[in-house]
């Protein structure tokens, strides 16, 4: 295993060091474990059971306010994933009008939030 922390699963939020491997998708990652998870949830999922939202579900209190942490981390993780990627984009000559236009914003809106002199 490396020793230098890349990424961390959007899942578990365990880091690259503390995992056999790390799948990387669009701005998130999933370890081989949380995969397994995963897997084993699709194969003994019913065949007619309902798609429902995790915040939908009848759930605690508590057990909401402990999801909290864990999805802000998630979001911090994407953003950072984000700025990484259209830093990226300049550094390839990607201009801030075809930056705005991949993410569905305006050039000067793509350049306020990334430029870092906004």
């Amino acid at each position: 295993m490396t020793s230098v922390v890349i990424a961390q699963c959007s899942f578990c939020s365990k880091p690259n060091t503390e995992v056999e491997t790390l799948v990387g998708g669009p701005g998130v990652f999933i370890c081989e474990g949380c995969v397994q998870l995963c897997v084993t949830v699709i194969e003994g999922k019913p065949a007619d059971a309902p798609l429902i939202a995790p915040w939908e579900h009848d759930l605690p209190l508590e057990q909401v306010l402990s999801n909290l942490s864990p999805v802000a981390a998630a979001t911090a993780q994407v953003q950072q994933n984000l700025a990484a990627w259209v830093g990226k984009a300049r550094s390839l000559g990607g201009t801030w009008a075809q930056i705005g236009q991949a993410l569905g914003m305006t050039r000067q809106s793509a350049w306020e939030r990334f430029s870092g002199e906004a």
